[in-house]
C-alpha cells in the first residue's frame, strides 16, 4: 500500500458509519429497508409521470428528472455501504473510488441545477400564469434538461480528473462511507491547493448560485402575491410550490449545514450524519413530499390503478 505515487495505491479503506458492532445487524436492516424505499418511491413517480398523460408537463418533466437523479444520487453510495456492513470488508478499488466520486458529483450537481429549473417553473406558472404555456415551450424545457446534465458533466470530470493527478504515498483509510472529496485531499500527499480552489470557485457556482436564484424565484412570487393578496392566491401558491420548497429546504439546508457550518471537534461525526441526510434520508423523502401534497400526484395515481384494475377485469 506504500509508495512514492498513487500508481502504488490499488485500493482504499472506507471507515464506514461509527456504529457499535452490536448494533451492524439493526442498521443494515435500516440503511437496506430505507434505500429500497428510495428506489421504489422514484421509480413510481417516473413510471406514473410516463404512463399518465396529464402529467406530460414541464413540472412534470422536472420532477421525473429529479427522480431519476434522486435514485442515481443514493446509488452511487448505499449499496457500497451495505455491501461493506454485510462482509465487513470495507476496501474499494482506486479507480472504483474515482468514479463513485465522479457519479456522486455528477447527480449531486444535477440535482441543485434541477431544482433551479423548477423554481423557475413556479415563478412562470404564478407570475406570468396567461404566458406560460408561451414561455415554459417543450424546446425550453428540454433545453434547460440537456443544460442541467451538460454542465454535471463537466464539473464532475474537472474535479475527477484534479482528483487523479495527486498522490497518495501513504494512507489509504478513509474516514467516511464513501470516497468523499473533501476526505481525499487530506490523505493525499501532492500539492492540492489546485484542488482546493477550484472547489472553491466551482461551489460557488454549483451551490450557491442556484440556491440564490432559487430564493431570488420565491421573492419574485411573495412579491406579486403581495401585489393582490388574497386567500385563493395564497392556496393556490402553497399547493403550487409547497413541495418544491420542501425538497430544496432538505436538499440545501443539510449541503449547506455540512459545507458552510463551522466545523466542530467531532467533525467525522458530524460530516457522516449529515452527509447521511443528503445521500440517503433526502431522496427518500422527495417521492412522499410530492405524492402525499401533490393532487396531480394523487391523481396519476388513481387513473392509473384503475386502468390496470380495468384490464384486470377484463
Amino acid at each position: 500500500m506504500m509508495g512514492r505515487n498513487q500508481s502504488v495505491i490499488s485500493e482504499f479503506f472506507l471507515l464506514g458509519l461509527p456504529v457499535e458492532p452490536e448494533h451492524q445487524n439493526l442498521f443494515y436492516a435500516l440503511f437496506l429497508a430505507m434505500y429500497l424505499t428510495t428506489v421504489l418511491g422514484n421509480l413510481l413517480i417516473i413510471v406514473l409521470i410516463q404512463l399518465d398523460s396529464h402529467l406530460h408537463t414541464p413540472m412534470y418533466l422536472f420532477l421525473s428528472n429529479l427522480s431519476f437523479s434522486d435514485l442515481c444520487f443514493s446509488s452511487v453510495t448505499m449499496p457500497k455501504l451495505l455491501q461493506n456492513m454485510l462482509n465487513e470488508d470495507p476496501s474499494i478499488p482506486y479507480a472504483g473510488c474515482l468514479t463513485q466520486m465522479y457519479f456522486f458529483l455528477f447527480f449531486g450537481d444535477l440535482e441543485s441545477f434541477l431544482l433551479v429549473a423548477m423554481a423557475y417553473d413556479r415563478y412562470v406558472a404564478i407570475c406570468f400564469p396567461l404566458h406560460y404555456t408561451t414561455i415554459m415551450s417543450p424546446k425550453l424545457c428540454l433545453s434547460l434538461v440537456m443544460l442541467s446534465w451538460v454542465l454535471t458533466t463537466f464539473h464532475a470530470m474537472l474535479h475527477t480528473l484534479l482528483m487523479a493527478r495527486l498522490s497518495f504515498c501513504v494512507h489509504n483509510v478513509i474516514p467516511h462511507f464513501f470516497c468523499d472529496m473533501s476526505a481525499l485531499l487530506k490523505l493525499s500527499c501532492s500539492d492540492t491547493q489546485v484542488n482546493e480552489l477550484v472547489i472553491f470557485i466551482m461551489g460557488g457556482l454549483i451551490l450557491v448560485i442556484p440556491f440564490l436564484l432559487i430564493i431570488m424565484s420565491y421573492a419574485q412570487i411573495v412579491s406579486s402575491l403581495l401585489k393582490v393578496p388574497s386567500a385563493r392566491s395564497i392556496r393556490k401558491t402553497f399547493s403550487t410550490c409547497g413541495s418544491h420548497l420542501s425538497v430544496v429546504s432538505l436538499f440545501y439546508g443539510t449541503v449547506i449545514g455540512l459545507y458552510l457550518c463551522p466545523t466542530a471537534s467531532n467533525s467525522t461525526v458530524k460530516d457522516t450524519a449529515m452527509a447521511m441526510m443528503y445521500t440517503v434520508v433526502t431522496p427518500m423523502l422527495n417521492p412522499f413530499i410530492y405524492s402525499l401534497r401533490n393532487r396531480d400526484m394523487k391523481g396519476a395515481l388513481g387513473r392509473v390503478f384503475c386502468k390496470k384494475k380495468t384490464l384486470f377485469s377484463l
